[in-house]
This record gives C-alpha cells, sequence and structure tokens, in this order.
C-alpha cells in the first residue's frame, strides 16, 4: 500500500498522466491497482528464433526530433537493417539516409563502455554503484538553484522522470539546447498561429512559396515532407503543384524548385512584404504597413527584379490555396522573427490558414509533451556558469563544447561548475571535459516513449523497444539511471519499479483506458502496443488563430556591404549530418553531399564571380576569418549562392567523438560571433561576416561527380553552366 502521503493522483502524476487527461482513463480497467503489483523486467526466451530467417520489431528512430517509426530486421539476434514503420502516420514506412545510419550508432567501436571518473586527466573505469554513490555526495547539500540540468530535446516518460528527479531537489534549471533549433519558427508561428507547430500541407497547396525552409533536406520533418512533395508534384485539381524557392544559398528544396530566387543575404522579410504589396488583395494595417514596399525599393534592397516579383505575385493569385514556409534562410539573422513574421503574413493575406496551414493534435498529457530547445537556454546557462551560480553540472543529448558559438566560450564556462556530469554515447567534445562520465545504450536496445513535436495527422505516442540484447554489459538507458538516481531519493515511492521497462509498463497500463486499451486485458494490450510502435490516445487538436495584422512589424534596410569583413557565412545544414552529432557514422561521412558530391571533408562553396574576383580556382585551400577567429578548407565553385555570400556545412570539425569524426574537416560554429534574434534571443546562424584568403595551398576535392570540369573515366558525366544561362528563375 502506498504511504498516507502518496495518493492516486501523485502516482500518476509521477507516472506523466498528471493534467486533466487523467480523467480520460475512467480511473479503472486495469489490473495493476495503484502499484500494489510489483511488475518486472520484459524477458523472452528466443524460441522463435530460425536460423537465417529474419524477424521484425517495431520502435523508433532516436537519429533526430522528427519521431520516425522504425521496424527493424533481426536475424539470429542482431540488427541487420531499419526501415520505415508502414503504419507511421509521421514516415508512413519510409526513413532518410540519417534513420538508416542507426544501425552504425549502435555497433560503433567507439562508443563508451563503462562509467569512468575522471583522474589527472585520464578516464578511470569505475563501478555503477560508486557512479551513484559519487553523484549522491556531490548533491549533499547543495541546494536545487546550485544545479544545473542540460539536455536537448526531450518528451515522453523520459521527460517526466527528469522533472520528477529534479523536483525532488527543488530545481528549475532544467536548459534545453538544439543547436540548429527552428526557435525563431516557433515564436513566430506562435503570434501568427497561435501555435508553435502547426500542420502545414503541402500535399495540398496548388503552389508553394518557401523561403528557404528545406523540407526536403533537414527542415523539421523531412521523410513527412518528402511524402506529401511527391503528392504536391501529382497536382491538386489536375494542376501540378509549382514550387518557388528563396534563398541565398541553394539548398536540396531549392534544387528541386521550379523557381529558384537568389536573393541578398537578411532581406527576406523585404521580399514577403514587397509580394504583398504586389497582390494588392491586403487591407487594413496591412496595407498601410507595405505600402512602401513597391517594386522597385525591394528589388533594389533584395536583388530580385521586379519583373519576378510580380510573376510570383501573379502566380499565387492565379492557384490557390498556396503554402509559404519560413525557414533558416531567413530566420538567421538579428531580425530573424520580423522575418518570419513577414512571411507568415503572406499566409494570411493568401487565405492559406485553415486550409494548408491545419491546426495540429495535441497529445493530452502535457508532462510528456516536448521540451523543445533553444540556443536561448544555452546562453542563460552559460552567463550562470561565468557567475559561478552552478556546483553540479548535468549533461545529456547535447553537445555545447562543439556546436556553441566560438564567441561563447562554453568550454571555459563549463570548468566553473564544482562537478560535472555527462551521460554519454560517446567521448565527445563536451564529455571530454566531464568529470564523470555514464555510458548510455544505443537506442536499439533502450525503453523509452516519444511525443513528436509535429504531429502529421492524429496524436501519437511512439513507443521505443530494444530490437536485440545489449552489445556492452555496463552500458545503462537513460531512464534505467534517472530511476536509480530518483530512488535514492524517493525510495519508498519508486522501489515498485525494478527497472524503467517496468515504470513504463506500469505507466502504460494504468492509463490504458485513455491510450485506446478498451476492455482488452492488460498482457494483450501491452503486447499490441508493443507490436504497433505507436499509442494513438484520443487527443485534441490546437485552435489556429487567423487574425492578420502587421502590429510591430519593422524590417531593416539590408545592411550596407563591411569593407574589412565583406561576405556574409552561411553555415549549412545537411540532411546527414545536422549539427554534427552523428560525424562519427562513416556511412553518413562517404553519403555525397547532394548538390556537391564532396565526401569525407569540409568546404567553402563562393560564387564562381566572387572566385574569379579574388584569383580563386576549385581546390584552393582558403583562409574565412571572422571577428572570432578563422578556418582553412577547400575552395567549391558553386552557382547556387549570392556573390556577396559564401557557405561551408556544418557536423565536420570535431576535435573527439571517436575515429570516424575527428580531424575530418572544419567547425564553423567556431567563428560564428555571438549576435542574438532581437525578440527571441536565438543565435543568429547567419551573422557572422568574414573575408576569404588563399593560403597558397592547393588539393583536388574529392567528389562523387570527379575532378573540376565533371570529369570521370574521362567522360563528362555532370554538365554545369552558369546559372545566368539556366535561368531558373524563369523555369516556370
Amino acid at each position: 500500500m502506498m504511504n498516507s502521503g502518496f495518493d492516486r493522483r501523485d502516482f500518476l502524476k509521477m507516472l506523466g498522466w498528471g493534467g486533466v487527461a487523467v480523467a480520460l482513463n475512467g480511473c479503472g480497467n486495469t489490473s495493476v491497482d495503484d502499484g500494489k503489483e510489483t511488475v518486472v523486467s520484459y524477458v523472452e526466451t528466443n524460441d522463435y528464433m530460425i536460423p537465417s530467417i529474419s524477424t521484425y520489431f517495431n520502435s523508433t528512430c532516436a537519429q533526430c526530433d522528427a519521431g520516425c517509426n522504425i521496424t527493424g530486421r533481426i536475424r539470429e539476434g542482431r540488427v541487420l537493417k531499419l526501415d520505415g514503420n508502414p503504419d507511421s502516420a509521421i514516415n508512413r514506412g519510409k526513413t532518410c539516409g540519417l534513420g538508416q545510419a542507426g544501425v552504425q550508432h549502435h555497433y560503433n567501436p567507439d562508443r563508451v563502455r563503462e562509467p569512468l571518473l575522471r583522474k589527472g586527466g585520464q578516464g578511470e573505469a569505475i563501478t555503477w554503484e560508486k557512479a551513484y554513490a559519487l553523484i549522491a555526495e556531490k548533491l549533499n547539500g547543495v541546494s536545487g538553484e546550485e544545479i544545473a540540468f542540460l539536455t536537448g530535446g526531450v518528451s515522453g516518460h523520459l521527460k517526466v522522470l527528469l522533472g520528477n528527479y529534479l523536483d525532488s531537489f527543488g530545481c528549475k534549471n532544467h536548459f534545453v539546447y538544439e543547436a540548429i533549433a527552428p526557435a525563431v519558427l516557433r515564436a513566430a508561428n506562435k503570434k501568427s498561429y497561435g501555435v508553435e507547430m502547426p500542420r502545414f500541407n503541402i500535399n495540398k497547396a496548388k503552389v508553394v512559396l518557401s523561403f528557404g525552409a528545406d523540407f526536403l533536406g533537414a527542415w523539421v520533418s523531412p521523410v513527412h515532407f518528402s511524402q506529401q512533395y511527391a503528392q504536391f508534384r501529382k497536382g491538386v485539381d489536375g494542376q501540378r503543384g509549382v514550387l518557388i524557392q528563396v534563398e541565398s544559398k541553394m539548398t536540396l528544396t531549392g534544387a528541386n524548385a521550379d523557381r529558384w530566387v537568389v536573393v541578398r543575404p537578411g532581406t527576406e522579410g523585404i521580399l514577403a512584404l514587397g509580394i504583398i504589396n504586389a497582390l494588392g488583395i491586403a487591407t487594413g494595417d496591412i496595407a498601410a504597413a507595405v505600402k512602401g514596399y513597391d517594386k522597385a525599393r525591394v528589388s533594389k534592397e533584395t536583388g530580385v527584379p521586379p519583373g519576378q516579383i510580380d510573376k510570383i505575385a501573379a502566380l499565387l493569385k492565379l492557384r490557390s490555396p498556396s503554402l509559404v514556409l519560413a525557414g533558416s534562410a531567413a530566420e538567421g539573422y538579428a531580425h530573424g522573427s520580423q522575418n518570419a513574421a513577414a512571411i507568415n503574413l503572406l499566409n494570411q493575406v493568401l487565405g492559406n490558414v485553415g486550409k494548408t496551414v491545419e491546426a495540429a493534435a495535441v497529445v493530452p498529457f502535457p508532462q510528456m509533451a516536448p521540451a523543445t530547445g533553444n540556443t536561448a537556454a544555452l546562453k542563460t546557462l552559460n552567463d550562470g556558469l561565468n557567475a559561478g551560480k552552478y556546483k553540479v553540472l548535468f549533461s545529456y543529448a547535447a553537445n555545447p563544447v562543439f556546436t556553441a558559438p566560438g564567441a561563447m566560450k562554453f568550454k571555459d564556462s563549463m570548468a566553473k561548475a564544482g562537478f560535472r556530469v555527462a551521460f554519454a554515447h560517446y567521448l565527445d567534445e563536451t564529455a571530454m571535459q566531464a568529470d564523470l562520465v555514464l555510458p548510455l545504450d544505443s537506442a536499439l536496445e533502450d525503453w523509452g516513449t516519444q511525443v513528436p513535436e509535429y504531429m502529421a495527422e492524429g496524436a501519437q505516442i511512439n513507443i521505443q523497444q530494444p530490437l536485440m540484447e545489449k552489445l556492452h554489459a555496463n552500458t545503462r538507458g537513460m531512464g534505467d539511471i534517472l530511476l536509480a538516481l530518483i530512488k535514492l531519493r524517493h525510495t519508498e515511492e519508486y522501489k515498485k519499479f525494478d527497472d524503467y521497462y517496468a515504470y513504463l509498463r506500469t505507466a502504460v497500463l494504468q492509463n490504458k483506458g485513455a491510450l485506446g486499451g478498451g476492455v482488452a486485458d492488460d498482457d494483450t494490450f501491452w503486447n499490441e502496443t508493443l507490436s504497433k510502435g505507436i499509442i494513438k490516445p484520443a487527443g485534441s487538436s490546437h485552435v489556429l488563430s487567423g487574425n492578420a495584422t502587421a502590429a510591430g512589424l519593422s524590417l531593416p534596410a539590408s545592411a550596407a556591404i563591411d569593407a574589412q569583413y565583406p561576405l556574409q557565412l552561411i553555415p549549412s545544414v545537411s540532411a546527414s549530418l545536422r549539427d554534427g552529432r552523428h560525424t562519427n557514422q562513416p556511412w553518413l561521412q562517404e553519403s555525397p553531399d547532394p548538390l556537391t558530391t564532396i565526401v569525407w571533408d569540409s568546404w567553402v562553396e563562393i560564387h564562381p564571380k566572387k572566385a574569379a574576383e579574388l584569383r580563386i580556382e576549385e581546390g584552393d585551400i582558403v583562409e574565412v576569418t571572422g571577428k572570432n577567429g578563422s578556418i582553412k578548407a577547400q575552395a567549391y565553385l558553386f552557382p547556387g549562392i549570392h556573390p556577396d555570400a559564401i557557405s561551408i556545412p556544418l557536423g565536420r570539425g570535431h576535435e573527439a567523438l571517436g575515429r570516424y569524426a575527428k580531424g575530418y574537416g572544419v567547425n564553423p560554429f567556431q567563428i560564428l560571433d555571438a549576435v542574438f534574434d532581437k525578440e527571441t534571443g536565438e543565435l543568429a546562424l547567419h551573422e557572422t561576416r568574414v573575408k576569404v584568403s588563399k593560403t597558397g595551398q592547393r588539393f583536388i576535392v574529392v567528389k562523387d561527380e570527379g575532378v573540376a570540369g565533371g570529369m570521370q573515366m574521362g567522360r563528362k558525366i555532370a554538365v554545369r553552366v552558369s546559372s545566368d544561362k539556366v535561368r531558373l528563375s524563369e523555369e516556370v
């Protein structure tokens, strides 16, 4: 029986079912009576295994935050292949290259295999019992205000347990950090539509106007949007969809566009207001706000010809409904929020809200909802560390020593915490600075639940389950670690759970009615849940606001060229490497960049005209210098970039993370200026100004298309002409 101070409602909250949603389960339909029954670990003898015959289990991909559902193919007890779960509304049986590489994360030889304690600059292997005791010792007498817990995005029951653990200290310092999060987009959407992440229906649009949203590459939920894009291309009402991509550096989505419009960096919002003006259908304060954005002014500011603005406006008026998207190309400036607000205003004016921009479903359990991250949280943590505020720092699923802008000097700040604990799969740059490193199970050998931020259709909770036995005896799941730590503080309440599996099973069965269990017995419902890999609770939807307003909208004029640092640095995000957390997976390193075909290295994309001006040729090693340092990489002449900008891909340049990541390429995060969006405090990724100079060294660029000129085995395999001759902006 539970103690007198711990009632049923407390128990449900402990399991993640706190809030109004608890009423949905009818307080019944389960044999697990208020935790009275002890639930033990899930163990099943593999009698069903037949040599050479594969078996299949459903789980959830953990390679990014999109929440794709996967089916693992297992033979002789080993995971061989990951494919998409066809029952998933998010990815419908498909996976991306990043998801496929999850098996390489699992089998990677550089995984941390036992707890490591720093001793004189080296890591000494210790037992888990000693590790837990050491954490308890370091936390003894420490107030909640002196503890900081840094994580990447978390959701589901892991978020619940973490919240319960921090609550046991009275700690409110949970910093959620994502290096390339769409934080500005979330804030702009909240203002424009009343929700941070509505549902975008590319498949229902006749025209998609995207301002740098690389939805075919690395934006929000690329597998889902890629499938919508295929439907979009087939057409609506007999009209094939037309894609217009506006950006300063061509993305994968831009390469697939019917009309690629190159724009001066940072002027995307000005172009959006110019298009509203050209449409001539705005009224009230919106019409007044865009009155001054005539074609002549907008063309001068953005570099987009007036005739092209007219063509875009005419196409949007002719084909309805349309969809307008704001991506990182527009958000990465000090006025990024203003850019995004201006772009979202187009959806309001065109009447797309409620048609191609719809309300998204909501999982009815607030405790489990995603805790999304941003760089503003990291800045707050960094300031606190510099002020000597934190005696104990935990880090999980984030690598800020690698991804924080160099100007932030996070590595030095981290050293000011009294005791540092890293929960890690690998010794990455952040784990290398920790006093204690606790090794984690891979996603293919661990239990969990996840709530996707972007709901493709109805509400869903994803199940993550082990696809095989653990490779290494001394790794642990993050859920098991948190459960062990919280038991040190609340022994009676949590002693009924032998492990995290028992906690999850109890949690699911306690709220079986709300999770669609009906009258099924517990074992049947649990086994069906694991078989499906997805729970679809009865949820609700956000309510969209469609009140179009231009209040507070103020966009700066395009900045003058800085004589010392004349070029805008655009750190590009690839579909494979993202922020660099998976760079140690060789499949991803050797996957050719879709636009340059370069592998296993970094490069500097520079427009051919600018390269000619600077006497730079492909393969020249150039030095890119900003106010916070410099990096050197090979030059790649690329017509799909604005002449006043250069681009370097993110993800490479590691100083740790294992043999497949360390020493390959350069890290653009190191030279970024600490400039932040004025409204959200988010890092302005595109606000760093640089100069480029030749070093005198030169290499042959390693790429699939061969050496310069597109020659391979004496044959031309990729013919390239200048963007002026191709006239991408006039193809439709």
